[in-house]
């Protein structure tokens, strides 16, 4: 390796340490997140616990009430329990990632959209000025074909009426041959 290649490799390091300094962070953080809210939640299944109880047993509840509220109140327990937990932390992170991933993939179809937009509405424009430039074109094609024709006829109209003496002098000579006109 040289000199440069190594200096090269030694800016990309550390241009790359502080981004994986931020990732951790933010990971970090989030995960910090993860676990206040799973703290919350446990707290609110086990909340949700004590208000069964208490409604049934002052009658604001019926049993079954109380159970379907109770079964409930485990899973929000349980849910908030796995969130406190390191799975639950991986689990919200991979969720997480996911999401990511699929605005970023729906970001680029948006982009990707618009770039089509453009691109063909600048291939619509093309087209109307080609389209206009071949109107344009067949039009001083047509004046030239109509100037072409006008002068054919007049030449035509030349080469008939010289055709038309020629034959009355043609005429005049043999009426003038044979002594008529003397």
């Amino acid at each position: 390796m040289s000199f440069h290649e190594i200096s090269v490799v030694i800016r990309a390091v550390n241009r790359a340490s502080s981004e994986f300094g931020r990732v951790r962070a933010d990971a970090e953080t989030m995960a910090e997140r993860v676990r206040t809210a799973g703290t919350v939640m446990a707290g609110l299944g086990a909340a949700s616990r004590a208000v069964a109880i208490l409604g049934h047993q002052f009658g604001f509840l019926t049993t079954e009430q109380e159970r379907w509220l109770a079964s409930m109140s485990y899973v929000v327990t349980a849910l908030g329990i796995f969130m406190r937990s390191s799975w639950g932390v991986a689990v919200a992170q991979k969720v997480y990632a996911v999401a990511t991933t699929i605005a970023a993939k729906v970001t680029w179809a948006f982009n990707a959209a618009l770039a089509m937009k453009i691109a063909l509405l600048t291939l619509g424009v093309g087209l109307v000025v080609a389209a206009a430039a071949y109107m344009a074109w067949l039009a001083s094609a047509t004046r030239d074909a109509a100037s072409a024709q006008e002068d054919y006829n007049t030449a035509l109209s030349k080469q008939e009426r010289a055709g038309r003496r020629r034959g009355e002098e043609a005429e005049y000579e043999r009426i003038t041959r044979r002594g008529a006109y003397y």
